[in-house]
């Protein structure tokens, strides 16, 4: 439902704020000001989805992008280049930490505002949804003298959460930490915090030539961009210090191929790579309204052959007035490796793709669809959003020759399946009853009457119910299976 404003007696500094304020409120990651011809039309990104929320008039919409654009200190009068700003404020007793980007369209000036939301950062790095075992690694990996760590994931899957939460483990007062950031995103007191300037010569790569003569302990680059900051970070790790960084990639194979990829020595690799962290988000089932259903046959085979679990019962989200739509926030999934020396020996003597692959998903190490299945049995999520965070070519040795498009459409007939069955079963019982009535009733040597009535009956009782469909069996079976 469209959020509602008075246009013509608000002014327009209340409108922003109110916008602002209610998106934070609700849990939006990004507010999207989209131009349309005929209004501005404002969405808002919510465990992930966008989802409308104003329509905003023409006659006031160039007023709206000039007053975000004054608070978030842009350019007014630049219009034709894209601008990036940022603000931070506290509205009706809500702080906020905002970044906002515009750029030209055919039909005006689009903006987005991200919410920066560090809460969880600032609760604990055990509270950031690790199981047991990947939280004892997570402790281990940050308790070597030196290496590099990395926290990998696409955009927006909670890589800066996690970063922040481990900075703020490490924080001690016998500890040097510096960070290279852009942007800086979150204020840690006792942490020296670097922001990048390109303009004015002042890159990662620069800022980190600069750092190794700053005696540091840990290091925290913001993100790993390019060739010449990936071998920086490498060979600083190797010198007595812990780097801490993010790389867009999906999960800890692809990151050792990412780096091999942009000419990081394969020695200086080896030895330095200490752990990888891959993440995902996937949205969290309300607690007021989530409800049980049976797993179909696909489901109980992949937790037995996963798992190694019998789960009989997984949950879905009904909807209700707290959440909408049957989730309610969202949870991570990790893959967390500890580089053993087998993989060390691997990465350096060059081996082939499927071998490496072999050793990584050997190493003790859970995979984002064992964890997140570990969170399906738990209630946590469900089974359909599982499957569309994992890539198929990520986890082609778990899929095998099934497509995983067809997985996610087979665990979405699974509801339907058993709503048609519970209408067969009460169409049999009327059917029986009928049919026993009948028997009683009639004397017996009129049978082709009776058949002739029962069948009757039964047409005139389905004539406003709709045929039932046979659900199409996808998989027999998954054999080639394994973890």
């Amino acid at each position: 439902m469209l959020q509602k404003f008075d246009f013509e007696k608000m002014p327009v500094v209340e409108i922003v704020n109110e916008i602002m304020v209610d998106a934070a409120k609700r849990g939006a990651s990004d507010i999207h000001f989209d131009p349309l011809p005929e209004y501005m039309k404002v969405r808002i990104r919510i465990d992930g989805l966008l989802i409308n929320y104003a329509e905003i008039p023409n006659t006031i919409k160039k007023n709206l992008i000039t007053r975000i654009k004054i608070i978030a200190g842009m350019n007014i009068t630049e219009t034709r280049l894209p601008q990036d700003g940022a603000i931070k404020a506290s509205l009706q007793n809500v702080n906020l930490d905002l970044r906002v980007s515009s750029i030209p369209t055919s039909e005006g000036e689009k903006m987005v505002i991200r919410i920066l939301d560090y809460s969880m950062s600032l609760s604990g790095l055990e509270n950031l949804g690790f199981s047991d075992k990947n939280f004892h690694k997570v402790l281990k990996m940050i308790s070597v003298p030196n290496g590099i760590i990395l926290v990998t994931g696409a955009t927006g899957t909670g890589k800066s959460t996690t970063v922040y939460a481990v900075l703020q483990k490490l924080n001690r007062e016998e500890t040097n930490i510096i960070t290279v950031e852009d942007p800086i995103e979150m204020d840690i007191e006792g942490i020296n915090q670097i922001q990048v300037n390109s303009e004015i010569g002042l890159t990662f790569a620069a800022a980190l030539r600069s750092i190794l003569r700053q005696d540091p302990d840990i290091i925290m680059v913001g993100e790993i961009r390019d060739a010449e900051t990936a071998k920086i970070a490498v060979r600083a790790s190797i010198t007595g210090h812990i780097v801490l960084s993010t790389l867009h990639t999906n999960n800890s194979l692809n990151t050792i191929e990412r780096l091999l990829d942009m000419e990081v020595e394969r020695y200086l690799l080896a030895s330095s790579l200490t752990g990888i962290i891959s993440q995902k988000l996937a949205r969290k089932l309300c607690e007021k309204c989530r409800i049980s259903r049976k797993t179909n046959q696909y489901e109980k085979d992949l937790f037995k052959k996963i798992l190694n679990q019998d789960i009989d019962e997984v949950y879905i989200g009904e909807g209700c007035e707290e959440c909408g739509n049957g989730y309610k926030g969202r949870i991570a999934i990790h893959e967390v490796l500890l580089i053993n020396q087998e993989i060390r020996d691997a990465i350096s003597e060059g081996i082939s793709k499927e071998n490496l692959r072999e050793m990584v998903y050997k190493a003790d190490v859970n995979t984002l669809l064992q964890d997140g299945l570990e969170k399906v049995a738990k209630g946590l999520t469900t089974f359909e959003e599982v499957l569309k965070l994992i890539e198929l070519e990520d986890d082609d040795r778990v899929y095998g020759e099934y497509d995983l498009k067809t997985a996610i459409d087979y665990t979405n007939l699974t509801h339907q399946t058993e709503i048609n069955e519970s209408k067969t079963d009460i169409f049999n019982d009327i059917n029986d009853v009928n049919e026993n009535t009948l028997n009683q009733n009639i004397p017996t040597n009129t049978d082709n009457n009776i058949n002739e009535n029962v069948n009757s009956m039964n047409n005139h009782q389905n004539d406003n119910e709709p045929a039932s469909e046979p659900i199409p069996i996808i998989f027999d079976e998954i054999d080639n299976v394994s973890i």
